[in-house]
């Protein structure tokens, strides 16, 4: 760890000195660390990484090694130790994932048996669902961010191109270019095209083309974001396979927003993803009602989830709002 330090203050051209001052840390212990005579903190750790842009991981792990080989240091049993430590974070990781998913595991059947019966009926009502849905899930979400078209306007623009006396370009952008990413999101699912970066800033680009040209498409310009990022793809890669779809979805959408990637439209594409996932399995369209009430209640179990660090109080609304979505698509064919 010592040298990754040293190597990287000395690549930014740093002298102990500036880094010291730059991370709010004393000289003396920046020069300790890099002499490996002192162990820097966690929050030490996290601010060393930024400044000097090394892989947040990598130092973590370095950072690890070294606490544990001073804990251990040549013990006879240590091997044996280590050989246990690493099963029993194995089995606590797996208890925790059971744990979590048995809490939900009813409301789970029972979001299963509402999309096996919609899946089983025919292609026109199938059709039928889809159509009013994604129409509903454009009208929702673009009001949701201030939009002023009503319901009838969205669809007189994007199914009939029709431009409506008195309202803004930007609210008409809006509309076109939300169809047309649902519409891209929808292609990708077809193809069978999981999660993944070149798309994911395909679909921020097409989301606010003409809108906000300048910054549509790129992230942020900080290395911090670009490394949270590909933690975040290597995080999805690993749990698409074993996760639960809506779990996955979830966790997806409050990983987004903990990142914040874009300088705008980062709620937009946190729904945007959680739909990507769910659409993949088959889910109908998560939105959140156009009413007030709704809208305050989404943003307050956010808040809640990321106040108290507690991803379940946003999975169980995922789940509340899924069935209650699966719910009305039924309603729609028993109309």
């Amino acid at each position: 760890m010592k040298s990754l330090l040293k190597n990287a203050r000395e690549q930014k051209g740093l002298k102990t000195r500036e880094l010291a001052q730059l991370a709010g840390i004393d000289q003396a212990l920046i020069s300790k660390f890099e002499s490996g005579t002192r162990k820097p903190t966690k929050d030490q750790i996290i601010k060393l990484s930024q400044l000097l842009e090394i892989d947040y991981e990598t130092l973590m792990v370095a950072w690890l090694k070294e606490k544990i080989l001073y804990e251990i240091g040549d013990e006879e049993f240590a091997l044996k130790a280590l050989l246990l430590a690493e099963q029993e974070i194995q089995k606590n990781k797996k208890d925790l994932n059971s744990l979590l998913l048995s809490s939900f595991e009813s409301v789970l059947n029972e979001i299963e048996l509402l999309k096996n019966k919609i899946q089983s009926f025919n292609h026109f009502e199938l059709r039928q669902i889809s159509k009013t849905l994604e129409l509903e899930f454009i009208f929702r979400s673009i009001h949701f961010n201030g939009n002023s078209l009503t319901l009838e306007e969205i669809k007189s623009v994007i199914n009939e191109g029709l431009t409506i006396s008195g309202k803004s370009m930007q609210n008409h952008l809006e509309a076109i270019n939300f169809q047309e990413t649902i519409g891209y999101i929808k292609d990708l699912v077809q193809k069978k095209i999981y999660l993944n970066e070149k798309d994911f800033l395909g679909i921020h680009n097409l989301l606010f083309r003409g809108i906000g040209s300048e910054n549509a498409g790129k992230y942020k310009n900080d290395s911090l974001i670009l490394r949270e990022m590909n933690l975040f793809f290597n995080w999805y890669e690993l749990h698409k396979n074993n996760l639960n779809p809506i779990i996955l979805a979830s966790e997806a959408h409050l990983k987004i927003l903990e990142i914040n990637p874009f300088e705008y439209g980062n709620l937009q594409m946190a729904n945007l993803i959680l739909n990507w996932i769910l659409h993949q399995y088959h889910y109908v369209f998560f939105s959140v009602e156009e009413n007030q009430k709704s809208k305050d209640e989404y943003l307050s179990v956010l808040d809640e989830s990321q106040i108290k660090n507690d991803k379940s109080i946003f999975i169980n609304y995922i789940l509340r709002i899924e069935k209650e979505n699966l719910n009305r698509a039924i309603q729609l064919i028993a109309k």
